[in-house]
C-alpha cells in the first residue's frame, strides 16, 4: 500500500470544492478540479484564481507561492481523466443521491486500487457512499469547514467498512501535508460538529421566527455574550441556508428529535431561493 499522496482530484468546484482544491494545492499537491459543465468550471476557476490572489495582497502568501500554485491546478469537465489520482475528494451539493452517482463512477474510473475515495459531507452516512462501490473499505469521510484556507479543523469520518490504514493515511495527508487538526467522528447524521452547531442555529431561527428577538440582537447576544465571533442568523447565511436545511433534513431523518427539524421560515426561504451569502440575501441582505 502507497502512502504517499501526491495526486488529488476534486469533484466540484463551489465555495468548499474551490477551498478544498487551494488548500491541497498550496501543500504542494498535484490537483485536479472537476465541474460538471464548461460554465460552472470557468465560475470556480475564477473563484479559486481570484483567492489565491487575496491570499497574495493579504502577505498570507507570497506572489512565488500563488504562481506555484495555480501551476499545480488543472480543471477538468471529464471525471475519467481522475484515473491517476491517488485521492479523490467529493465536494458537490449536500444529495445522497447525485453524491452516489459520483461515487459509482469514480469506481469505474479511478484505476489505482489504492486510491483513497472521499466525501466532503457534513450529514449524509459514508457507509451508504462507500457500498455504492467496490472498495467500501477506502471511502471515508473528509470534511473541511469553510472557509477551508482559513479553518483549521477537519473531521475524518470512517464509515463500518473503512479499513484501518485507510483512516491512518486519510489522518497522516490533513495532518502532515495540510497542516490541518482532525478530529475522529463516527458515522452519525453532523459528525461531530454538526451535531452541536445545527440545533443551536436552528434555534435562532426559531426565535426570529416568533419574535422572541429581532435578528440584530439574536446575533450580538451571541457575539457579545457568548464571544462568538459570528451570531448564528450570520453564520447561517455564510454557511448556507439551503445547507443548513439539509443537515437538519439528514439529523431529522437518522435521529427523529423535533430539535432537528428545520423550521417553516428556513424552508420557505430556501424555497424562495434566499441561500445567504451565496445568492446575496439570507437573513441579511449581501448586495
Amino acid at each position: 500500500m502507497n502512502d504517499d499522496i501526491r495526486f488529488v482530484g476534486v469533484v466540484g468546484c463551489g465555495q468548499m470544492g474551490a477551498g478544498i482544491a487551494e488548500v491541497c494545492a498550496r501543500a504542494g499537491l498535484d490537483v485536479r478540479v472537476a465541474e460538471t459543465t464548461g460554465e460552472a468550471l470557468e465560475l470556480g476557476r475564477t473563484r479559486l484564481t481570484n483567492s489565491l490572489h487575496k491570499a497574495a495582497e493579504r502577505g498570507k502568501i507570497t506572489a512565488e507561492e500563488r504562481d506555484a500554485t495555480l501551476e499545480r491546478l488543472t480543471f477538468t469537465t471529464d471525471l475519467g481523466d481522475f484515473a491517476d489520482r491517488d485521492l479523490v475528494i467529493e465536494a458537490v451539493v449536500e444529495n445522497e443521491q447525485v453524491k452516489t452517482e459520483i461515487f459509482q463512477v469514480l469506481d469505474q474510473v479511478v484505476t489505482r486500487r489504492d486510491a483513497i475515495l472521499a466525501s466532503n459531507t457534513s450529514s449524509i452516512p459514508l457507509v451508504k457512499l462507500a457500498v455504492a462501490t467496490s472498495r467500501p473499505e477506502q471511502v471515508i469521510g473528509i470534511h473541511f469547514f469553510n472557509p477551508a484556507p482559513v479553518q483549521k479543523l477537519v473531521e475524518l469520518i470512517p464509515a463500518l467498512t473503512t479499513d484501518g490504514q485507510t483512516l491512518v493515511r486519510a489522518e497522516k495527508l490533513v495532518t502532515d501535508v495540510l497542516g490541518k487538526h482532525p478530529i475522529r467522528a463516527q458515522d452519525r447524521a453532523g459528525f461531530v460538529v454538526n451535531a452541536l452547531l445545527i440545533p443551536y442555529l436552528l434555534s435562532s431561527i426559531r426565535m426570529f421566527e416568533t419574535g422572541i428577538a429581532s435578528r440584530e440582537d439574536i446575533d450580538n447576544g451571541m457575539e457579545m455574550g457568548c464571544a462568538h465571533p459570528m451570531g448564528p442568523l450570520k453564520l447561517s447565511d455564510l454557511i448556507g441556508l439551503d445547507t443548513v436545511a439539509s443537515v437538519a433534513e439528514s439529523m431529522y431523518d437518522e435521529f427523529k428529535e423535533p430539535l432537528y427539524a428545520a423550521p417553516p421560515l428556513l424552508q420557505r426561504m430556501v424555497d424562495a431561493g434566499r441561500l445567504g451569502r451565496k445568492s446575496g440575501h439570507g437573513f441579511y441582505d449581501y448586495v
